[in-house]
Order: C-alpha cells, then structure tokens, then sequence
C-alpha cells in the first residue's frame, strides 16, 4: 500500500490494488483515499511553487492595552491554484510539511517576507518557519543574502517557529536561535499549549515571544479552566522575559479579560483578517509617494 500513488507507480494494478484493500481490511479504501488526495495536494503545491503563485497574507498582532496600536504584523503564506483560488496554509502545510516542499514553502515565505521588510521600512513582521528548514541550505542563504545586504531587516523580522516543530530538535533549535538573535532576528514560540514542549527547555530556547494556542483563547471570559490556564502561560512568559501573544481572539470579552490578566498582545479576526492587501501597504506607498 505505500507504493499506492507513488509517482512511477505501475497504474495498470490501481484496480487490483483497490480490490486487495477491501479484502484485507474495511479501512483501506478509506487510507487509499487519503493517500490519493494527499497526493493531489501535493502536485498542486508543486505547481503553485513552480508557477510562482504563491503570497503572503498579513494580519494585525495589536497591543492588549491600545488594540489601536500594531505590534507587528503576521506574514501567513498563501498558495493560488490554477484558477486564482487563494489556498490558506491549513490546506496543504500538513501534507507537505515533512517533504522538500515544506521546505520550499518556508523559504518562499521567508523571501516574500524579506521583500516586504525592505519595501516597507516601518514594517515589523513574522514569518511562519520550520524546524526541518534549519538545515535547508536554500533557505538559510536567503536569510543570509538578506540580512548583509540590509542588516536592518534582521531588527524587523521575527521568525515563528511551532511548539511540535521546536520540540523535533530542541538542541539545534536553541543553536539556532542563539547564532541568529545575535544579529538581531527575534524568535516567537508559536501554538503554545497545542504541543509537548518540556518546560525544562525554556531555560535553553530564550524565545522572545510566546504565542498562546487559540484553543485556549476562544470564549475564555466564560471558561474558568482556560483562564487558569491561560494566566500560568502568562507567568511562564514573564519569568522568562517573553511577550505574550494570545491568538484567535474573535470576542471582545475575551480581548478585555487578557488585557485584564497581562496578555501583551493580542491577534484575531476581531482586529483584523489576514489580507493579501494589507491597509499598512497603502498607507506607506502614499507616504513614500509624498516624500
């Protein structure tokens, strides 16, 4: 069954394939199904990358204080099919997350974001990695490439990195880290609580912000569980001199209780949708513009 979909795959035993999963087990069809639409995915992420269809969609992380104002903005990356269709991230990244193409996502979105730091010289802004690109030798040269070119985009640019992703290489990871903060690139700890992360590991990461898991955040005014939770993710980030940023905040309730217990930040659809056509990307043309 692995071989099912491959590439190079005999085609002609796809029926005698599917005849020998229905014998030997009611759950394979459904698993050659999966297989297949996995394998769909990927031939349209290789096209979208191929093609050079691919963007980033911006949205707001505002201050819990002063929602008015932004702390930075998050750069989500966004493939188009072959229709125009703009495919979110949560569509394809799981699937392509442990081949070369997750690789190849991570620094597509590290360019684009590069691109716009230097286009936009206010613009302070995430960019979604992997643990895996640590290693991927075009990824770090785009990096590279950029920051001695310009050593003010380091300053500007926070590199996101997943709880599960961390915990994957935690020693090459807080390496990693260290090389690159030295320059000036700030690093966020991303899905806070969705993962495993040992808390002994903070003493070794120094991440500088740590994004708090919207499951925990979704109705939060109303749920005594997730507020003791939520407030002992909050001190964790203060001990470790962290910022806190509490995603999916979609309720102003919810936005003025973690105001009310210390979040710095906070991101969600009540601040803002992501948007290939960020307002900030005007704003700053016409002050270039008028310069």
């Amino acid at each position: 069954m692995a071989e099912v979909g491959k590439p190079g795959s005999d085609p002609t035993s796809r029926d005698a394939v599917i005849a020998e999963t229905i014998v030997h087990g009611a759950d394979s069809p459904l698993a050659f199904a999966v297989t297949e639409r996995d394998r769909d995915v990927l031939q349209m992420v290789h096209r979208a990358l191929k093609g050079g269809h691919v963007c980033l969609a911006f949205q707001p992380v505002v201050h819990a204080r002063d929602t008015a104002r932004i702390a930075f903005q998050e750069g989500l990356i966004r493939l188009m099919d072959h229709t125009g269709r703009i495919i979110r991230a949560a569509e394809f990244i799981g699937v392509a997350e442990t081949s070369e193409l997750g690789r190849q996502i991570d620094t597509h979105a590290l360019e684009l974001g590069l691109a716009a730091l230097q286009r936009f010289p206010a613009l302070r802004l995430s960019i979604n990695m992997s643990a895996r690109s640590i290693g991927y030798p075009k990824w770090k040269a785009a990096l590279m490439r950029a920051i001695e070119a310009d050593p003010t985009l380091a300053e500007r640019l926070i590199l996101e990195i997943t709880e599960s992703s961390a915990m994957l290489m935690p020693d090459l990871v807080s390496v990693f880290m260290r090389d690159l903060q030295r320059v000036g690139v700030a690093f966020a700890l991303d899905d806070f609580g969705a993962g495993y992360t040992a808390i002994r590991h903070f003493k070794d990461f120094y991440f500088d912000i740590l994004k708090i898991d919207g499951q925990f955040v979704r109705g939060i005014h109303a749920d005594p569980d997730n507020q003791v939770l939520v407030q002992a993710m909050v001190s964790i980030a203060r001990h470790f001199d962290m910022f806190s940023v509490a995603e999916f905040v979609e309720d102003q309730r919810d936005a003025d209780f973690l105001a009310r217990i210390g979040v710095d930040c906070l991101q969600g659809y009540l601040f803002g949708a992501p948007t290939t056509k960020p307002p900030f990307a005007a704003r700053m043309d016409r002050r270039r513009l008028r310069a």
